[in-house]
């Protein structure tokens, strides 16, 4: 048999695809047509819902070459095929589907098509679960119950009313949102001279743009060639400080290599940021050549991320389908009950399968997410991705960002400490005395950053601010008008104020001034920056590096760096401050300007001279210790991510107490293979400032005697760079889970690496957050199960979620909301489940349906409880237990099945109660008038006779049931506050309470006639009251007592006490409770494990 030929797209991105080619096939076709006409049409609507057997059953398979439909999950022609709104063709010479940027650009749009009211109406009308209720409604019809098909009519309508407004809303909002300045003019150069107008839709890859002095939206990704650009990225972001965007080398190492968006993201405008102003030189446009267009844009992805979400998959939503079956299989145990025992028709059997499902099912189970949305908005987070808030229910880990999310984002200066001759000096707390205003270190100090002027007001990295406005140095930048007449050697120029350098021989003497020549700009993967700088009245160049310390003392000349420098940085880091490194070095006077434009970064950054260090303060937020306790104290796991020093990172983590007093940390130390020598991991173990002798002691003495302690009582974390997770990684794979799951310090991590973080733990089975600013971890914040921006936006599409205050304060609020909203489509799903079956076991009993009192309970019951059920808000405090993942857990199905046999008890015990009654006679209706039994049984009977006793009674006790179990399942503490708290659903309960007593002991033969139930005498309907009132009590304390008590029973009835965890980092914790080399000790070297060995771990002094 030949291979089914299968492709796989986009291999190793968030959107692989495997496609299979087929060719129609004219016998399939006729006999799919035969079926579709012998079925009345519903075979086509099975085939519409599941375009898969669409395929397959109309088409036999075929290369993808002579295909002429393929198969992703839908159906497009051959030719190319447009998926995702990305166009893919076939090339004959990789025998492959590529995407359109190989052989065909066509429009720079992103192109959000609004759809027309009649498109969404028709798909949403398509949906199995209103053609069911179409079935329902046309069954119900047949049998004359007009007044119920009407109502399921009236509450279809509703829900595909609001489903409409919902979906039109996003997709207008959406497309507001992209078709802003999405079409614009631009300039694109024709040649070397020439300059043509053209609209943006026009542009391709390969043209080359000028970016106008006064800024511009961008309507495409593009690589600057030419000048210099401030560009506000906050659209992208969510970082509202502007960057600087420099343009791509041109000679050097630099210029040869190839072209990478990651790698040159600092050269590389964005679609959709905004450009501020520009830099530019006499006789020179700001120039930039088109990359990426349209949907292949950063926007586009970004926007085909929002159209094309990646599918949450949620447990609860599997298993809400599962459950539905089994409502199903219930219903047509009672089809065949119907049929069988009571001899009814086969079109009145099919009542009961049309009563199972619930009409309001799809609003109920979307409720509490509704709601959650509007609490959540009113506390100023805003959300993408609705579908999430429940994910977040279930988050037991957090990854937090450092600088602007745990930290100030703002720096204070504490002090610099300059090297001079090899040592360093005494630190010093002022940069600005006047003696210190021409040396080197202050030069450094107000050239090497990327501020700029936006309306005369200083704009850029808040690091850079604090920096240079501790010089009390001037920023001057020249105007169009001034580069135009002068020679822009300095384009941009600091000074300090009044100062002059006396010159001789020369009556005026010279100002002060610096300009800055070039810059390049600071790099998260390099760790630095650094600029070429000219003195005023010099011949020469200066270039000064700025950066972390490590990276910059290793581009230095060693003897200008003092012996003392890891001693000295280990002090500063160590008790939590922000350490940045200077350097300097003078320039060759044969260097011009031209040719320091064309040189690269790495022949300026080397053979520096060590300056010092700039020792900046970076203090805690006041809210983080108590957010990060009250995660901790609900058993949820935080961590740090960061690109800051190792020992600042560790020291804020002890001090914000995500690392408390008495535990230690264990920093992995790997490095890469070189030399013959194997790649290593060196464990060690950093001091602990709080520990005591008497502490030590007692941990040992635990340690020894409880070896299988829980993972809460261990007293060690790990610490490690991105440079040692990088080779961990690589080289240590078997070892990276083990790590991850004591990790609680990730430093020096590059963008990339977080978001390689965030994939690790997810594949352990954490529920992962990441919070941050959403300037470096917009990969971590979308990869995250729930990602959290701190930005000032009222949306970011960096994140699914985006919070206006700037600090850590959101996330027990969004966790919070997440379980209340959790909890609230399982006990809205509980509901909705009972009240199927409530009705279900009524009309069971019955075998007839009597349509005034089941549009009662719809209309005034059903309807009303899920909404009013979704109202209570979250719980004040987060609790240590999670709420369930899963409709098909043990005590969930035992709550709803315990309620089942309540009801059907209750249910069963007053019919067979009200037959026994002496009283009690086959109705008629000459029974209300007082008439005999003996007159009555020789009327003849209408075998459909839905006025009877027995209707009567179970319409009062079905009645009560449901507000009963509303009441059992509107779960309050500890995920969400009490239900005497939700007035509205507190008043409909006292209300329909009053209600149908009030009707049961005083009845009103109107509301009798309009409900069509009959008189009983007084005294049934005093036991009708004690019935009632023992069913509620009976349902509350099984509810009760199932909450308290039902884990435990069922984990001791299935014996599953000691079967191992389900979840995966579970397993790994119970594995190196057993594991006695776990954690390896102090100054011990791990090699790798090769075939056959295990890993090699040598105890020693490591130098």
């Amino acid at each position: 048999m030949k291979m089914r030929e299968v492709k796989i797209m986009n291999k190793g991105l968030e959107d692989e695809m495997e496609v299979w080619g087929y060719r129609p096939c004219l016998w399939k076709t006729f006999l799919v047509g035969v079926g579709v006409v012998c079925s009345g049409g519903l075979l086509l609507l099975l085939l519409y819902w599941l375009p898969e057997w669409s395929v397959k059953g109309t088409c036999t398979h075929t290369s993808l070459r002579d295909a002429r439909t393929l198969l992703l999950r839908t159906t497009v022609l051959i030719h190319y095929f447009t998926h995702h709104s990305t166009k893919y063709y076939w090339d004959d010479e990789t025998q492959v589907f590529e995407t359109y940027k190989r052989l065909f650009f066509g429009e720079n749009e992103i192109a959000v098509r609004v759809p027309s009211l009649f498109k969404l109406l028709i798909k949403e009308v398509l949906n199995p679960f209103y053609i069911f209720q179409l079935f329902s409604v046309i069954l119900w019809s047949a049998e004359d119950y007009y007044y119920y098909a009407t109502a399921i009519v009236f509450m279809s309508v509703i829900s595909i009313a609001t489903s409409l407004y919902t979906i039109k809303k996003q997709y207008v909002m959406l497309h507001d949102m992209v078709a802003a300045h999405s079409v614009v003019r631009v300039s694109v150069c024709k040649g070397n001279t020439d300059i043509a107008e053209a609209m943006s839709t026009e542009l391709v890859p390969g043209d080359v743009i000028i970016i106008p002095a006064n800024g511009m939206i961008m309507p495409c990704d593009a690589a600057l060639i030419h000048g210099t650009c401030i560009v506000n990225e906050s659209m992208l972001t969510g970082e509202s400080v502007p960057v600087t965007k420099t343009s791509l080398p041109s000679s050097g190492e630099d210029a040869a290599e190839s072209y990478n968006m990651e790698e040159h993201k600092r050269h590389t405008l964005f679609c959709g940021t905004h450009i501020i102003q520009t830099r530019f030189y006499t006789g020179e446009l700001v120039k930039a050549v088109v990359v990426r267009t349209g949907f292949s844009t950063e926007k586009g992805q970004l926007v085909r991320s929002i159209l094309y979400p990646k599918p949450t998959d949620f447990k609860l939503y599997r298993d809400a389908y599962l459950f539905l079956l089994c409502l199903v299989g219930v219903a047509g145990i009672g089809f065949i009950y119907t049929i069988i025992l009571t001899k009814t028709i086969i079109i009145e059997s099919l009542d009961i399968i049309t009563i199972t499902v619930p009409p309001a099912l799809p609003a109920a189970m979307t409720a509490g997410i509704v709601y959650a949305q509007r609490r959540l908005k009113r506390v100023g987070i805003f959300c993408i991705s609705p579908q999430r808030i429940n994910m977040c229910g279930q988050l037991n880990l957090v990854c937090f960002d450092k600088t602007g999310t745990l930290t100030e984002d703002g720096l204070d200066l504490w002090g610099i400490q300059r090297a001079e001759d090899g040592s360093f000096s005494p630190p010093e707390s002022e940069a600005a005395k006047e003696s210190r205003v021409d040396s080197a270190f202050v030069a450094g100090m107000a050239t090497c950053h990327s501020l700029t002027k936006i309306e005369g007001e200083l704009s850029g990295d808040p690091l850079d601010l604090k920096m240079f406005s501790a010089t009390g140095w001037i920023l001057e930048e020249p105007t169009e008008e001034e580069t135009a007449l002068h020679n822009p050697i300095m384009p941009t120029v600091v000074r300090p104020p009044n100062y002059v350098v006396p010159e001789a021989n020369q009556n005026n003497p010279l100002p002060f001034e610096i300009g800055i020549v070039r810059q390049f700009p600071f790099s998260s993967v390099l760790q630095r920056m650094s600029v070429v700088v000219r003195r005023l009245g010099e011949k020469h160049m200066n270039a000064y590096l700025k950066g972390a310390p490590e990276i910059v003392a290793s581009l230095c000349k060693q003897h200008t760096v003092p012996q003392s420098f890891t001693e000295t940085l280990e002090t500063y880091t160590r008790q939590g401050f922000r350490v940045i490194a200077l350097a300097h070095r003078q320039l060759e006077s044969k260097l011009s300007w031209h040719k320091v434009q064309s040189l690269s970064r790495d022949l300026i950054e080397t053979n520096m001279e060590f300056l010092g260090l700039i020792i900046m303060q970076n203090k805690i937020k006041q809210e983080t210790a108590g957010v990060l306790r009250e995660l901790r104290q609900a058993n949820i796991r935080t961590l740090m991510v960061t690109g800051d020093n190792m020992l600042t990172a560790i020291s804020v983590a002890r001090d914000c107490g995500m690392v408390r007093a008495h535990e230690r940390v264990i920093i992995a130390d790997a490095v890469p293979p070189k030399d013959f020598q194997s790649a290593s991991i060196t464990w060690h173990y950093t001091e602990n400032p709080a520990q005591t002798t008497k502490d030590n002691q007692i941990n040992l003495e635990e340690g020894v005697s409880d070896k299988r302690q829980t993972l809460q009582e261990q007293s060690y974390h790990f610490a490690m760079s991105g440079k040692a997770f990088a080779v961990i990684t690589d080289h240590f794979p078997h070892l990276i889970q083990k790590l991850v799951l004591r990790a609680t310090v990730f430093a020096r991590m590059a963008p990339d690496q977080k978001t390689q973080l965030v994939e690790i733990l997810q594949s352990i089975d954490y529920t992962v957050g990441m919070c941050g600013d959403g300037a470096n971890d917009c990969g971590a914040l979308k990869r995250a199960h729930s990602g959290i921006s701190l930005s000032e936006l009222e949306a970011s599409v960096a994140s699914p979620f985006t919070s206006s205050t700037s600090n850590i304060s959101c996330v027990p609020n969004l966790i919070r909301e997440g379980r209340a909203a959790l909890i609230t489509s399982f006990c809205v799903f509980k509901f909705m489940a009972l009240y199927s079956i409530i009705q279900y076991l009524s009309v069971t009993l019955l075998y007839s349906v009597n349509t005034m009192p089941f549009l009662f309970l719809i209309l005034t019951l059903c309807s009303t409880r899920y909404h009013f059920m979704s109202l209570n808000p979250a719980w004040k405090e987060l609790v240590s237990r999670r709420p369930p993942s899963s409709l098909i857990s043990g005590p969930l199905l035992c709550s709803v099945l315990t309620q089942i046999l309540t009801c059907l008890f209750f249910q069963v015990l007053a019919f067979l109660l009200v037959r026994q009654q002496r009283w009690y006679e086959i109705w008629t209706p000459q029974s209300d008038s007082g008439l005999s039994h003996s007159q009555n049984v020789t009327s003849t009977h209408d075998h459909k006779n839905i006025k009877n006793y027995e209707n009567t009674t179970l319409f009062y006790i079905s009645s009560f049931q449901y507000l009963a179990v509303a009441i059992v399942f509107s779960k309050g503490k500890p995920f969400r506050q009490p239900s005497y708290k939700n007035w509205p659903f507190m008043l409909s309960c006292i209300g329909l309470y009053t209600f149908l007593l009030l009707i049961m002991l005083h009845p009103v033969p109107a509301i009798d006639r309009f409900l069509e139930i009959v008189c009983v005498p007084h005294d049934w309907r005093v036991t009708l009251v004690v019935i009632v009132i023992v069913n509620a009590a009976v349902s509350f304390m099984l509810e009760e007592a199932n909450e308290r008590w039902g884990s435990s029973f069922l984990s001791w009835l299935f014996c599953r006490r000691n079967k191992p965890p389900r979840v995966r980092y579970l397993n790994v914790a119970l594995e190196l409770q057993d594991d006695s080399d776990w954690p390896p000790g102090p100054s011990t070297v791990t090699y790798p494990k090769y075939p056959g060995y295990g890993c090699c771990h040598l105890v020693g002094d490591v130098i």
